[in-house]
């Protein structure tokens, strides 16, 4: 295989992870291979034939200069403190691009480590696949996220409700490196460790900090920045994570973990979509809260190297932490503009958002489809948008972008970039995934993938993958894959 291997996660304390290899599996055969994924990160896969890559991609046969490691880390699970790790998944190593750039390579799905917890280390081929069209979908929705290589089907069942079809996903990721990993190593290791730990990480994701003052701040205040221009693009499409603990808060600002997650259909700030979270921990509108709390965590997990004086680096931390969330507003404020072509700001702007998006909850108007319903103005899918309420606001956005009876082609322009056609409907995704997994065949999965691939055209709408589900199709769950 043609990966540029370094291992650099090796040269840290051994207490960060196990070394061990993946769990071969019976029978491997090639399900999906991201070709264009595998150019970008120049991999020529053009000599290999598809049983050579089912064997590589499900563990079977080492890739040469891999160093197979599961990593330790720790999290707050819905807000409790456990000890955790890569339960079911291990890292092969860092391939390094001809540009320099250096990404992950992991296998999930790959069999048990010492982090399992009584887990079978397996995943199902209907969650990898899962996992594999949401992360491609948010790549082309333009959102920091996690990528999927390859998913390739063990030929052996994995246990959960009942018997089913087993795979392995191969994650590509910035680094697997999360707030977690912090927590884990202040909570069970030296001073020493948590400061060689944090300066690899910064010289792996922000090497401009290294000559910062208090480089470990500027981290801190760097990745409160980075997760709050992720959670505000998650808000821009209706995507709800579903499982925000802190084990699943990326240090470089990616989407990472695709389990209980969905995007949002009917507008409602108290959307949940995952089967555990019984009191919306991680509603919609609670995602800003969340990444503040799981940001806090980092503050704590670098104290020690903020100031040697306790109170002092809290203050320090404070300080950083109070910014949060006038800053997420501005962010978030500009995102909504963008969704409605404005290009200025004016006071009344909150008042416009707000307005309209309180009519959207009221009326159970869909998300992404009342902002193509904008962005497309003879566009129109439902009655409710001839509503008199709906026709009085869309007069004052007119008046708002200086519209008069037409649209600004500038203010088309900028909304039809930012307001996606096609975002992964579930009742899509799952109608494509009972498919794959009952039959084996993964049409409507490709075809999916195709639609996905370019969410912002509006020059080719396919109303079948824009029309919201059916009432009884509403009342959707998604679970964890463990």
């Amino acid at each position: 295989m043609p990966f540029q291997f370094d291992n650099t996660y090796l040269k840290l304390d051994k207490g960060l992870f196990s070394i061990i290899n993946p769990t071969e599996v019976n029978d491997p055969n090639l399900a999906l291979f991201n070709t264009a994924l595998a150019n970008q990160l120049g991999l020529d896969i053009t000599e290999l034939d598809e049983q050579t890559l089912a064997d590589y991609f499900s563990g079977n046969k080492l890739i040469d200069g891999s160093q197979p490691i599961a990593q330790a880390y720790a999290g707050h699970q819905f807000g409790h403190f456990n000890k955790l790790g890569d339960g079911r998944a291990i890292l092969l190593g860092e391939h390094i691009t001809s540009d320099g750039n250096r990404f992950d390579i992991q296998l999930k799905g790959s069999g048990i480590t010492p982090y399992s917890r009584r887990g079978d280390g397996r995943a199902t081929l209907s969650s990898m696949l899962r996992e594999y069209v949401i992360s491609e979908s948010m790549f082309f929705l333009g959102i920091p996220t996690t990528r999927s290589l390859a998913v390739v089907s063990t030929g052996e069942n994995i246990y959960r409700e009942g018997a089913l079809p087993g795979a392995v996903l191969t994650r590509i990721a910035a680094s697997h490196i999360r707030v977690g990993t912090f927590q884990y190593v202040r909570n069970f290791h030296s001073k020493e460790v948590l400061q060689e730990f944090t300066s690899y990480t910064i010289q792996r994701h922000y090497p401009e900090l290294l000559s910062a003052e208090n480089p470990a701040l500027a981290l801190l205040k760097t990745v409160m920045n980075e997760q709050i221009k992720l959670i505000v693009n998650w808000m821009r499409v209706g995507f709800i994570h579903g499982v925000m603990n802190t084990d699943n808060t990326s240090i470089a600002g990616e989407t990472i973990d695709y389990g209980p997650c969905a995007f949002m259909n009917v507008y409602n700030p108290k959307t949940v979509f995952s089967s555990i979270d019984q009191d919306g921990r991680y509603a919609f509108d609670n995602q800003p809260n969340i990444a503040l709390w799981n940001i806090t965590r980092l503050a704590e997990a670098l104290l020690p190297l903020i100031d040697n004086n306790t109170d002092n680096a809290i203050e320090k931390a404070k300080n950083i932490l109070e910014t949060f969330q006038l800053q997420f507003n501005e962010i978030w404020l500009a995102m909504m503009r963008k969704k409605l072509g404005i290009t200025d700001i004016q006071e009344e702007d909150e008042l416009l958002i707000s307005s309209l998006l309180d009519w959207m909850h009221l009326n159970k108007a869909d998300y992404t489809n009342t902002f193509i319903q904008l962005s497309v103005p003879d566009f129109s899918i439902s009655e409710i948008y001839t509503q008199k309420t709906f026709i009085t606001w869309l007069t004052n956005w007119k008046k708002r972008i200086n519209a008069g009876k037409e649209i600004p082609e500038t203010a088309l322009e900028l909304m039809q970039s930012c307001n996606p056609v096609y975002i992964p409907r579930n009742h899509t995704v799952e109608a494509a995934l009972k498919l794959a997994q009952k039959k084996g065949d993964l049409t409507l999965f490709n075809q999916l993938l195709k639609i996905l691939s370019k969410p912002y055209d509006y020059q080719d709408m396919n109303h079948f993958y824009q029309a919201a589900p059916q009432q009884d199709e509403e009342c959707y769950k998604t679970y964890c894959g463990t």
